[in-house]
Order: structure tokens, then sequence, then C-alpha cells
């Protein structure tokens, strides 16, 4: 069960599972009992932490998603793929301008559309779904050199790398430094008691609470705690252990994200109604429905194939061996496929605010577009001589 948890199929097909639910139950007749569900309060009021299901989904649940980001962050920059240079630079270029371009189109269109106000959510279309990507890959890809996979995975950490450092910067309003400096003091004893001999989780878990709830606390979004706690972990071996400590916390914790943490956080993100926003035209009326999906689904492309072509003809980097420019094409739209971490920097930008039901819908349609061309392209891409 475990070993199937945590499969990239399943994970993917989970997540999917979790926003089609929230989706019908939000356009059901008994929809007003999903939105009682979302804003049901609870937890300790002293101690700022009364909150609704849906805010304990997104800065709570999610922060457990982020952990296994930041040990995987650790682990590939440490001893994986991105540990030397020449082996990461394209995919870290290609990840860049897979960035760049999907929010220069974001502003160009709610610019030229006449929304100004939706400008604030610049960063949606700017982030990777791991989770989805892979598992889209995973099912497709069969008979692809395993490097797609690799270069896939080295875009997407490095994508929810900068996407967390742009939460950090632009997504964080007024900072409380004492609970900040608490959440990093707390964050340095993890670092310290991971490393020992025979770390216990019963000793960890407390830090690591505490960590998190001084993070949000502190105005930060709580996720980066998470993002902080994985990179803390020691990914070289210690202690005369056969097995790094990145790969052991990834194996023990995964399983609650793929299996609890991110499909919450997708059935209270994704649930949208549509009756109540006036129907799908009036959503897909909304400038920034089409910024995001123009965004994600070909400014991701443009933005990945383009910066891998000028990265290889300018300078001396080049692809591995076995893939070639067209490889990289189904690998652009899967770097669309962005649900997430889109979904939470759209509730991070419109927080209350009409272009919300229409930012979610947007980044559900993008991603059912974006995997529907991965997967087409993938089969297409098998197909070829080599």
């Amino acid at each position: 069960m475990r070993r199937w948890l945590t499969l990239e199929t399943t994970s993917g097909g989970l997540l999917v599972l979790a926003a089609l639910v929230a989706l019908a139950w939000a356009n059901s007749p008994w929809r007003a009992g999903y939105f009682e569900l979302s804003q049901f309060t609870v937890g300790p009021a002293a101690l700022h932490l009364d909150l609704t299901l849906a805010t304990w989904a997104a800065d709570g649940l999610l922060a457990v998603f982020f952990f296994v980001v930041g040990v995987e962050l650790k682990h590939e920059f440490v001893a994986g793929s991105l540990q030397h240079w020449k082996e990461s630079a394209v995919p870290i270029f290609a990840a860049i301008g897979g960035m760049v371009v999907p929010a220069v189109v974001f502003i160009g269109f709610v610019i030229v559309l006449g929304d100004p106000d939706a400008l604030r959510g610049w960063a949606i279309p700017i982030a990777t779904d791991i989770a989805f990507a892979l598992a889209i890959l995973a099912i497709f890809g069969r008979g692809l050199p395993p490097a797609l996979r690799t270069f896939l995975l080295a875009l997407a950490v490095v994508d929810d790398l900068l996407a967390i450092v742009v939460i950090a910067v632009f997504y964080t309003a007024v900072i409380n430094i004492v609970s900040l400096v608490v959440a990093l003091a707390a964050i340095a004893l993890f670092a310290v008691l991971v490393r020992l001999t025979s770390p216990r989780w019963w000793m960890l878990l407390p830090v690591a609470l505490v960590a998190w709830g001084f993070m949000h606390d502190a105005g930060v979004h709580a996720t980066i705690a998470g993002v902080l706690l994985g990179v803390a972990v020691p990914a070289r071996l210690v202690h005369g252990e056969s097995v790094p400590r990145t790969h052991r916390y990834e194996h023990d914790v995964r399983i609650w994200s793929s299996a609890v943490a991110l499909p919450l956080f997708a059935f209270f993100a994704a649930g949208v109604s549509v009756v109540e926003a006036g129907g799908l035209g009036a959503l897909f009326a909304q400038p920034v429905v089409t910024a995001i999906v123009v965004g994600l689904v070909l400014g991701k492309l443009v933005g990945v194939i383009g910066t891998t072509a000028l990265v290889t003809k300018l300078t001396g980097l080049r692809l591995p061996p076995s893939l070639t420019l067209r490889d990289l094409v189904p690998v652009g739209f899967l770097s669309g496929i962005g649900f997430t971490i889109s979904l939470l920097i759209a509730e991070l930008s419109f927080p209350g605010a009409v272009q919300s039901d229409g930012a979610k819908i947007a980044i559900v349609s993008a991603t059912l577009v974006a995997a529907i061309l991965a997967a087409a392209t993938l089969r297409w891409d098998s197909r070829k001589a080599r």
C-alpha cells in the first residue's frame, strides 16, 4: 500500500480526483456544505492558530509537501543531478526561461485586456507541479531516454525553488521579526538534531511544529518553514549509514505528502462554484483566465524550448547525448502543469478578490490542456527514430 500510494502515477491521480470531487461538490445542489466545511474554523486562538480548514490545508498540510520538496532540493544540489554545473546548467536555464516568459505573457495579457488589478497574480503561471508532471511522464513516456526524466526533474526542482523564493519575497506582507528569529532558531535546532547518531521522530516533530508555528506567526508563508526544514536534512552519508538521510526522510514523509497533504489541499483549493460565479462564460471572460491559460500552456513551452535553444547555441553547454530539442516539446507542456503551487499563489494573490475563482478555474483548465498535450507529444516522441 505504501509503495502504491507513493507512485508518481498514484500521486498525480489522487490530485486530479480530489480536484474533481471539489469541483463537483462546489457546483452541486449541496454546494453550501462544501463552502461551510472550507470555512469551518478550528485551532487555538491564543496561539493565533484559529484557522479555517482551507487555510490549514494551504498553510499546514502543504508544508509537508514542501518539506519533501526541500529534501529533494537538498539531495539534488548536494549529491544528485544538480551537483555538477555542466550537467545541471541547461535545465537550470530552461527553468528560469520557463518562469520569465509565462510571467511576461501574463502581464502582457492582463494589461492589453484591461485588468491592471490582476497584475498581482503575475507569479501564478511560473510554477511546475513536480508530482503531476512526473506522473504524466511515467504513464506516457515509456520508451524515452531516462535522461528526459532527469532533465524534467532538475527543471521542476529549480522551478519550485525559485517559486518558493518568489512566495517569500513578493507574497509576504508585514514580518514579525521576533517570531521569525524564533522560527529560524527552531530550524537551526532541527538541523542539529537531525544530524545526531539516532534522531527520533518525537524529538524532531515538536521542533518542526514550533518552527512552522512561529513562521506562520511571523507573517511569512508557513510553507517556507517546510522547505527550510527539508534543506536541513543531511544529503551525504553520516555515522556510517549506507543510505543518505535525505532518501530516508523523503521515503518516510512522501506517503503523507502524496496521500494526505496534496489531495486535501487540492480538495479545498480547487472548489470553484461556476454556478455562483455566473457560469463558465462569466469566468472565462475574465482577462486573468486567458493570461493564466496562455502563460502556462504556451508561455512555458516557449520559455523552456527557446531558452534551451539559445543556451546550447550561444554557449558550450549541451543537452545529454540522448536528448534533442524535439524531446523538450513534451517537457515544455509538462512544465505547464502548475496546479499545486499555482493554486497556492492564486490564493495568495487574490484573497477574496473577484479574480480568485477565475484564476483557479484557469489553473485547472490549463493543467488539463497541458497534460493532454504532454501525453500526446510524449507518445509522438517515443515513436520517432533515434
